[in-house]
């Protein structure tokens, strides 16, 4: 529950004459090393914040409300940076869209509210992951949409989804390398789900939205669900399989390229709902 989440009480706000601008940013996740700065490799963070610097004539560190992985997209990332300049904060989009690479788009800028933390402040964020028939797939969703011979039986995996949404121990679906001391997360939305891209091909997706995730959690999710449907499990032993809190019981992790950030919100109301069913 929000009662529970375990944010510092302090967090870095902008110094004095500077103002905090907010951006939402889209990426193409394959030509990149994830979002985090890390090193050599490139990455989402580190190509925004040299066209940041690039523009302002200072180092500006852009800060993101969470990390993704390397070959996983965003639909809507949420970030902010901090500057005294006196462009106009909705300008930002505009200009950096010209210096970014074409990977990289701006959908917004503005100056952000009063205490505002890109991280720190999130209330939910929402994932897609989207899967086509290999069949079915074009030239451009190599990358971007995961490939599968068969696709499984939509009403069984969304009775698997069903058993992941409220409150739950997700050891199960954690990466080993999570350094997270408690693996409960609150998920509100766990569902899949049928759409088409835009020359009318079918897409299997899985939506899901929480309070956090945890290290390769929705790619272990969907992987699970994936292969248990594909094996032909009834609900009760996928459920067994998160209850069991054992990692052991994860099967394959799905590839990242199907996986995209759809959006961070930090609405308190949007799952307010939740809380009052579920909170304590």
């Amino acid at each position: 529950m929000r009662s529970d989440w375990r944010r510092p009480a302090e967090y870095s706000l902008p110094g004095e004459g500077e103002r905090r601008i907010m951006l939402r940013v889209s990426y193409d996740g394959s030509e990149y090393h994830g979002w985090q700065a890390q090193g050599n490799a490139v990455s989402v963070q580190e190509t925004l914040s040299s066209a940041l610097s690039d523009l302002l004539g200072t180092r500006t560190e852009v800060y993101g409300s969470g990390r993704t992985d390397r070959g996983v997209h965003a639909l809507s990332q949420a970030c902010h940076f901090d500057t005294a300049s006196s462009i106009d904060p909705a300008l930002y989009a505009v200009i950096l869209n010209t210096r970014l690479p074409k990977s990289i788009r701006v959908l917004s800028s503005n100056e952000a509210p009063e205490g505002f933390h890109a991280r720190f402040s999130t209330m939910s964020r929402e994932y897609w992951y989207l899967i086509k028939e290999s069949g079915a797939m074009l030239p451009w969703d190599w990358g971007h949409v995961t490939p599968l011979k068969k696709l499984p039986d939509p009403d069984v995996l969304s009775a698997y989804a069903s058993a992941l949404q409220g409150t739950h121990d997700f050891t199960t679906f954690a990466s080993a390398r999570d350094p997270s001391p408690s693996k409960v997360r609150d998920i509100y939305v766990s569902e899949w789900d049928g759409i088409r891209d835009g020359f009318g091909c079918r897409i299997l997706r899985y939506r899901t939205a929480g309070n956090a995730f945890l290290y390769h959690q929705v790619r272990s999710m969907v992987g699970t669900m994936v292969g248990a449907a594909l094996l032909g499990e009834d609900p009760s032993s996928f459920r067994d399989r998160l209850e069991g809190r054992d990692r052991s019981l994860a099967l394959k992790t799905a590839a990242p390229d199907g996986l995209y950030l759809a959006d961070v919100s930090y609405d308190e109301g949007k799952y307010q709902w939740f809380e009052e069913e579920h909170g304590r």
